[in-house]
């Protein structure tokens, strides 16, 4: 571990870790610790990848904190592996945090693997995915999730066609990598004074509603069945984005009935520590809804810095624009916080920027799913997320770009949107000084 003192925090699916875990912060502050920062991972991070993220994330904090600041260091470990990526995924790494899901993950492998060119694959694709994500539909068609839990609201692509959704997540990907190597392009020619930019549009080919539900419309490029395999690509994604549902889900369940109820437990031992949440991705989202379940007096978080939260640019919302009688998940919780809550935001988060609006569809909206496909290009505000634009929404928001923060420090208090794309260039680009010293300003912690 690069830094010291350094603690684990670890939870299962349910919130639930070893008695002790708070006594054991509380003691830190006993020894003269002043603040801790706490850091959660985001999704598909083994227990050691996400130690290993901790020690590198952590690593430039000791020289930016400013003399007789006592700083200690917890990293939160919470079951939230997916699977690994291409060239060769291994789907069943699933098993690790759905053991009991192992027969459905093995039938979706198989399938993921032989890519059958027949729509009657891709229906048993579709069943599979909602026996995954615990989602059952009705006689009238209706979704919801299984549980004894609060009911959650079903993304639209675990109970639309799944031949469909395969076809649309597939354009999105093609799509998406025409998109990028357009912006790498672009990039290059920023650096070297030219407007590669002139005369490039839109990405053609993506969007498409019409025969897109059709046997015509699925399969115009190589033929209705054989032309079918091209879908797997997209499904995929699909299972992705099925397992963002699910670990969605239980980054929120495990914030606000695990980290909240043990930050109240902290902060009655030990009243004057300061606690700075940091989280990444779905991490971000974790240490969020933390401020959910802390005890209705505590208020022991000084500062919450998320890094390319995976959750609503809506969620400390009093109301949404699209519909103002109800409110953000996390309605004006920025308020449990003594000081800012920091969304870093970037233009580059490709996971963000395309494929997190395509999951968020919720079941019941009145616009079909084929035309999710317009988010690529017109980015729909209703799905975005806060790692996407920073938040949203809340009035007396400051937005500041990464130079000025660094340059003049982060705003004392209230809700603060930075611009990190400077250094942030995709979803997982966190471990980066720029980004440890807007949290050491947000902290208050700094030279």
């Amino acid at each position: 571990m690069s830094v010291e003192p350094y603690r684990e925090i670890t939870f299962d699916k349910e919130g639930d870790g070893p008695a002790g875990q708070p006594a054991a912060l509380a003691a830190l502050a006993r020894q003269g610790l002043t603040d801790l920062v706490v850091f959660a991972h985001g999704w598909n991070s083994s227990p050691a990848g996400a130690t290993r993220l901790c020690s590198d994330f952590f690593e430039p904090f000791p020289g930016l904190l400013a003399p007789g600041v006592e700083a200690g260091y917890a990293g939160v470990i919470w079951p939230s592996m997916m699977f690994t990526g291409e060239p060769v995924p291994d789907y069943r790494a699933l098993v690790t945090v759905l053991p009991e899901k192992e027969p459905v993950l093995d039938r979706l492998t198989e399938l993921l693997v032989t890519a059958p060119a027949d729509e009657a694959a891709f229906a048993e694709f579709g069943t599979l995915l909602r026996e995954l994500t615990d989602v059952a539909v009705d006689g009238d068609g209706r979704a919801g999730a299984t549980g004894t839990g609060p009911r959650e609201p079903v993304p639209e692509f675990l109970v639309a066609d799944p031949l469909e959704v395969c076809a649309l997540f597939t354009e999105a990907l093609e799509a998406d990598t025409g998109r990028t190597d357009t912006g790498r392009a672009e990039d290059a020619a920023r650096d070297s004074g030219q407007d590669a930019g002139r005369g490039v549009g839109p990405v053609e080919g993506f969007g498409s509603a019409e025969g897109f539900g059709s046997a015509e419309g699925r399969g115009s490029a190589e033929g209705f069945g054989e032309g079918l395999k091209r879908y797997w690509k997209g499904a995929r994604e699909v299972l992705r984005q099925a397992t963002y549902y699910v670990m969605k889900k239980r980054a929120g369940h495990v914030g606000e009935f695990g980290l909240g109820p043990l930050l109240g437990e902290v902060a009655r031992a030990a009243p004057r520590l300061r606690v700075h949440l940091v989280g990444h991705s779905m991490g971000a989202r974790l240490v969020a809804y933390a401020l959910k379940g802390l005890p209705s007096r505590a208020r022991p978080v000084a500062s919450v810095t998320l890094l390319q939260g995976a959750f609503s640019h809506y969620a400390f919302a009093a109301r949404l624009p699209h519909d103002p009688g109800r409110p953000g998940s996390l309605r004006d919780l920025q308020n449990r916080v003594r000081g800012p809550v920091v969304a870093c935001y970037s233009r580059h988060d490709t996971a963000l920027g395309v494929f997190y609006p395509l999951a968020s569809r919720l079941a019941g909206d009145s616009a079909s799913l084929t035309r999710a496909a317009g988010l690529l290009g017109a980015d729909d505000p209703r799905w975005a997320a806060i790692g996407h634009d920073g938040v949203q929404a809340v009035p007396g928001t400051v937005v500041r770009p990464l130079a000025t923060v660094l340059r003049e420090g982060v705003p004392a208090s209230g809700c603060v949107s930075v611009d990190t794309a400077d250094v942030v260039r995709s979803h997982s680009d966190i471990c980066r000084w720029e980004l440890a010293q807007v949290v050491v300003s947000a902290a208050r912690t700094g030279r």
